[in-house]
């Protein structure tokens, strides 16, 4: 779509049912963080194996049921875009439930949630896209919030976690720049590719660290829940709530994912953030959501869809 394009064409509403499923796929999503805090025994090795299970058996059992051949080679015989998507959900799922273990749920939440910020950068090194000034405000905001979260938490000792937590933006940053490669090529082999390599790479970690594949039955079936009910729900939710809704309204309703996850951990664990923690993330959010809502205005509408 080219800038002359999208500012002649008239406004148009957005379907309510997409924007339910859209925003439906971050609060779905944002349980995840609570299985994961409560495997309390699971480290997150441990725990991204069962998860990965559920995840890969869901799918594959979903194309068994429609007579459609496997996913799993599809992941890896489709090209290197799709080898790049599968690595980037690789490094944000491994990156992020680290750093729900190692840090609180509110920073790895909000630190996370860069990563539209992130992928307008990628885009740029990657794709060509140019930054926007309304994009290079955003990036500047939000480089204050993470400031204020990750200064605010220094005492704790939990700088390795919030790495973690950004480190997760980046991989979810390679994921979104491999969808935008093609738009028309079918992204869903993703979801068993890269569960499969976690499976494989977290089981050589465990063992190499003399641990057991099997924590307590209570951790697994955790995990099992969040990767096969979680992730795989909130996934298709989100895909098919933006085949109708714009990228950047995607934009602002997958925040609802950063939004939910410390206000859950917090009624059910009763871990409550920290100031700075709110306060950062707080400026985090309005950067994200400035640039969502601002990219709309006539002024400064994008030749391609940004996120």
């Amino acid at each position: 779509m080219t800038a002359s394009t999208a500012t002649s064409r008239p406004a148009t509403s957005i379907p309510i049912a997409a924007s339910l499923m859209a925003l439906g796929s971050g609060v779905v999503w944002s349980f995840g963080a609570v299985t994961a805090r409560m495997a309390k025994h699971a480290d997150a090795f441990q725990y991204l194996i069962w998860r990965s299970v559920g995840v890969l058996v869901v799918m594959e059992v979903m194309t068994a049921i429609r007579r459609k051949p496997m996913m799993l080679r599809k992941a890896y015989t489709s090209g290197r875009w799709m080898m790049t998507a599968n690595f980037g959900l690789l490094l944000a799922s491994l990156a992020f439930i680290y750093a729900v273990k190692t840090t609180t749920a509110a920073n790895a939440s909000f630190l996370g949630s860069v990563t539209p910020l992130v992928a307008v950068v990628l885009a740029r090194v990657v794709l060509g896209e140019r930054l926007s000034r309304v994009t290079l405000g955003a990036i500047l905001v939000a480089f204050v919030g993470l400031i204020v979260t990750v200064f605010g938490d220094l005492h704790a000792g939990n700088m390795i976690g919030n790495s973690a937590a950004l480190m997760a933006s980046v991989g979810f940053a390679i994921y979104t720049i491999s969808v935008r490669s093609d738009p028309s090529v079918d992204w869903s082999p993703v979801l068993p590719g890269y569960a499969a390599m976690m499976i494989v790479l977290c089981s050589v970690i465990t063992l190499a660290h003399g641990k057991t594949l099997l924590p307590p039955a209570k951790d697994i079936g955790l995990a099992l829940l969040h990767g096969a009910v979680f992730i795989v729900v909130g996934t298709t939710l989100f895909n098919r709530g933006s085949k109708r809704v714009p990228a950047v309204p995607m934009t602002v309703f997958a925040q609802t994912e950063m939004v939910f996850v410390p206000l859950w951990v917090f009624l059910v664990l009763g871990d409550a953030p920290k100031p700075a923690t709110i306060v950062g993330g707080a400026i985090i959010f309005s950067a994200v959501v400035g640039k969502a809502i601002l990219d709309t205005t006539p002024g400064d509408v994008q030749p391609v869809q940004e996120y």
